[in-house]
C-alpha cells in the first residue's frame, strides 16, 4: 500500500464508520436503541475503530516515511560520493597525470646526468598516488553498503561481486549476515576487502585465493588468503603497500582488530571483532 493511499485511508476511514453506523442506527436500531444510547455509543465505535485499524495503518504510515527517508538519505550518499569522485577526477587525478608527463620528459632531459636513480623513483611514486587515486575514485563510485535497501543487494552478494571483480578465481566463503553491521560498517568493510585483494593481485603473484567470513553480530573475522610470494620485512613500512597501511588505519578507525601474516606460499590478512 503506498504512502498516498495510508493518508487517504486514514482520513476516510472515521468518516465512513460514523456515516454507515448512523445509517444503521437511524433505519433499524431506532425501535431497539435510545437517542442518548446512541449518542454514546457512536464515540466508543470511532474509539474502538482507531485503536485497531487506524493504529495499524499508523504504523504502516510511519514504516513508509522511514523507508523514504532511507532511500533520500541513500540517494544523497551516493549523489556526494559521485559528485566527490568527479571532483578527485577532474582535480587530483588529472594533475598527476600531468606530474607524470613531466617527470617522464625531465627523465629525458637529464638522462646521462647521474639522477636518473632519483627520477625514476619519483616516477614510480607519482604512478603509484595515481594507481591509488582511480582505486578511491572507483571505489567511490561503487554502491555502498548503505545503498543496499535501493539495490536490494545483502552484504554476501556485493562482497561476491567486488570479489568477481577484483580476483575472479577466488573462493568464498561467506556466513557473515548483513544485518551484523551498520551501513557505515559495512561500507568500511567492503572498503578493506576491496584493498587487501588489490594487493594480492598486484603483488602476490599466487594461484589461488580464498576469502573466508564468519561470525555473529558480537565477535566476526574476514580472512583474505592467498598461496603467493609473500611480502618480506615490515608490509606496514614498505613504499609500495599503501594499501595495507590504509587498510589497517580504516579498521583502526572503526575499532576492529588487524593482522597480517605473511611468508612465501601462504599469507593472511585478518579484519575482525572480538574473539572468533
Amino acid at each position: 500500500m503506498s504512502y498516498k493511499q495510508i493518508k487517504w485511508m486514514i482520513l476516510l476511514i472515521p468518516t465512513l464508520t460514523v456515516g454507515l453506523w448512523e445509517y444503521i442506527r437511524h433505519q433499524f436500531l431506532m425501535p431497539h436503541l435510545s437517542m442518548d444510547a446512541g449518542n454514546w455509543l457512536t464515540p466508543v465505535i470511532v474509539y474502538l475503530v482507531s485503536v485497531t485499524l487506524l493504529s495499524r495503518l499508523f504504523k504502516m504510515l510511519e514504516g513508509a516515511r522511514a523507508a523514504l527517508e532511507q532511500e533520500r538519505a541513500s540517494k544523497a550518499a551516493l549523489e556526494a560520493r559521485d559528485q566527490l569522485a568527479r571532483e578527485l577526477h577532474d582535480g587530483i587525478a588529472q594533475s598527476l597525470f600531468l606530474l607524470s608527463v613531466k617527470t617522464d620528459k625531465a627523465e629525458r632531459g637529464l638522462a646521462g646526468s647521474g639522477h636518473e636513480h632519483e627520477i625514476q623513483e619519483i616516477r614510480e611514486t607519482v604512478h603509484e598516488v595515481n594507481a591509488y587515486v582511480r582505486q578511491a575514485i572507483a571505489q567511490l563510485r561503487y554502491v555502498p553498503g548503505n545503498a543496499a535497501v535501493l539495490t536490494g543487494a545483502s552484504l554476501h552478494e556485493q562482497a561476491e561481486s567486488l570479489i568477481q571483480e577484483t580476483v575472479p578465481g577466488a573462493r568464498v566463503h561467506w556466513v557473515l549476515d548483513s544485518t551484523f553491521f551498520s551501513p557505515k560498517e559495512q561500507v568500511e568493510l567492503l572498503a578493506c576487502i576491496r584493498e587487501g585483494l588489490i594487493n594480492v593481485r598486484k603483488h602476490a603473484q599466487a594461484t589461488e585465493v580464498r576469502v573466508e567470513a564468519e561470525g555473529n553480530p558480537f565477535s566476526w573475522s574476514v580472512c583474505i588468503q592467498d598461496n603467493g610470494v609473500g611480502v618480506s620485512g615490515d608490509p606496514m613500512h614498505l613504499k609500495d603497500r599503501y594499501g595495507l597501511r590504509i587498510t589497517k588505519e580504516r579498521a583502526i578507525q572503526m575499532g576492529w582488530s588487524f593482522t597480517l601474516d605473511s611468508k612465501p606460499g601462504l599469507t593472511r590478512m585478518t579484519i575482525g571483532k572480538g574473539d572468533v
